[in-house]
């Protein structure tokens, strides 16, 4: 995750256009409050508005970026038992990465059922729902106001989810090509050496409403 002032000024003009949706009926039907910024990691396609899959989301109650471990200190962490200074514990069998070469906590899984207001960070805001697991543990989720994933995908931010290919400790950050970091806007997460590699979006939480 991006944790530099260009974020945050996404981050209030998002507020901002927030503002401005406030009349639209799926919005103004709603009290909300600001909350601390959250983030969702989401595997769903891009075009979609509407579907199921949510169990397979995560979210981070706090931004993952400030917290995390450059890539070219790995070995430090390895020496500290796989403890950040943070005091989030490293799994070497199934880490994270962002777009600028951190080692990121895990986000949270599965994702919380609930309503969350979500954003690109520039002007697209929407009212994002999380149902509840029905009987074999899938959540449904829908986008208010015909919004997409894509609409609601935070660019900037790029994380990426490796876990082993051949069994357990495989897949290792110092696999990872530090060079390729920081990534330019459309670049991938690489890949590592001995890893499996999942990409997952990110949408920007920044309230959630007062229901009554």
């Amino acid at each position: 995750m991006r944790f530099n002032l260009s974020r945050r000024g996404f981050i209030f003009s998002a507020f901002a256009s927030f503002a401005t949706l406030i009349s639209k009926p799926s919005i103004a039907q709603n009290k909300f409050r600001y909350i601390p910024t959250q983030y969702i990691a989401t595997l769903a396609s891009a075009e979609e508005r509407s579907g199921t899959g949510a169990e397979t989301w995560g979210l981070w109650r706090v931004d993952p970026g400030p917290i995390g471990v450059w890539l070219r200190f790995y070995q430090l962490l390895q020496k500290a038992g796989n403890i950040a200074p943070a005091g989030w514990r490293f799994d070497i069998d199934d880490w994270w990465l962002d777009e600028n070469g951190l080692i990121m906590k895990a986000p949270e899984f599965p994702m919380p059922a609930g309503k969350y207001y979500v954003t690109n960070g520039e002007d697209n805001i929407a009212l994002l729902t999380v149902e509840e697991p029905d009987s074999d543990g899938k959540q449904a989720w829908s986008l208010s106001d015909d919004k997409s994933i894509a609409d609601v995908t935070h660019g900037p931010c790029r994380s990426a989810r490796y876990t082993p290919k051949n069994g357990s400790k495989s897949c290792s950050p110092k696999n990872a090509n530090r060079n390729v970091f920081p990534l330019k806007p459309g670049e991938e997460p690489p890949y590592v050496e001995g890893c499996n590699r999942k990409k997952y979006a990110v949408l920007i939480v920044f309230a959630l409403p007062n229901e009554s």
